[in-house]
């Protein structure tokens, strides 16, 4: 599978990994800042934004994609940083291919197992006839009494594409993804670990990384630091963009 990407900047090469939903846009907010020093890529990992569907969906499978992405790319090792589910694809990455990643990033996600916390919104996108509506607004309102949320259903919205006649339909694979979603909350087991420098970095107000997961983190990545930006919820890099990237910079 040939992963959708996009880059920017010049020099070592920095590839950003995007959380469940998402898509590289998601990184946009700071990939900039990092383009400045790195170049900067960001893939659609497998059934999300503009990259191939498939039935099949995990963790060694993503972390696979993301190698042949490198290969694809002539890239022979890099810095990996990723978010929430990308988060997950980074740890697999690096752990299953330890040689292409020189320094690991991970964003308020740790390799334990999640409990259930999306299926209202896969209930809610797929119950939604994309062919009855006319507007993005139309399809917004429609959400609205299953994801209250504002930034959430325009967020969700961001997956909406057109086609040559004007209807809308989802670039991400939604119906895989929901079909696979239990094996994306799935504790990771490695058989190996991963001793190259890694960063966890955490939201303060998330609770995504706790005090239980640090044994595992440091079993698995024996040279781990964990740093918390305390006014940050689970979007880290959305919600202090300036501390995510002067850690980020300062690690690297």
């Amino acid at each position: 599978m040939q992963l959708h990407f996009k880059q920017l900047g010049h020099g070592e090469p920095l590839v950003l990994l995007h959380g469940l939903f998402g898509s590289a846009d998601n990184w946009f907010g700071v990939a900039p800042k990092l383009a400045e020093k790195f170049h900067v890529l960001i893939p659609d990992l497998r059934n999300h934004g503009n990259s191939p569907h498939h039935a099949e969906m995990d963790y060694p499978l993503m972390a696979a994609d993301v190698e042949k992405f490198f290969a694809a790319q002539k890239i022979e090792s890099a810095h990996v940083v990723g978010h929430s589910m990308g988060g997950k694809v980074a740890m697999q990455f690096a752990l299953d291919f330890p040689a292409r990643v020189k320094k690991l990033i991970v964003v308020d996600m740790a390799p334990r197992a999640y409990k259930r916390a999306h299926d209202h919104i896969f209930e809610a996108l797929l119950a939604v006839d994309l062919k009855s509506f006319q507007t993005r607004a139309e399809i917004e309102a429609a959400l609205e009494p299953k994801i209250p949320s504002l930034n959430l259903r325009r967020f969700l919205l961001k997956n909406l594409g057109r086609d040559e006649q004007g209807k809308f339909f989802w670039k991400m694979n939604l119906r895989g993804v929901a079909e696979n979603y239990s094996r994306l909350g799935e504790v990771l087991s490695p058989q190996n670990h991963f001793e190259k420098p890694v960063i966890f970095i955490r939201g303060g107000k998330s609770d995504y990384i706790g005090a239980a997961d640090e044994l595992e983190v440091r079993r698995l990545f024996p040279a781990a630091v964990i740093q918390t930006i305390a006014a940050a919820n689970h979007w880290v890099h959305a919600d202090a963009p300036e501390e995510f990237v002067r850690l980020v910079l300062d690690f690297l």
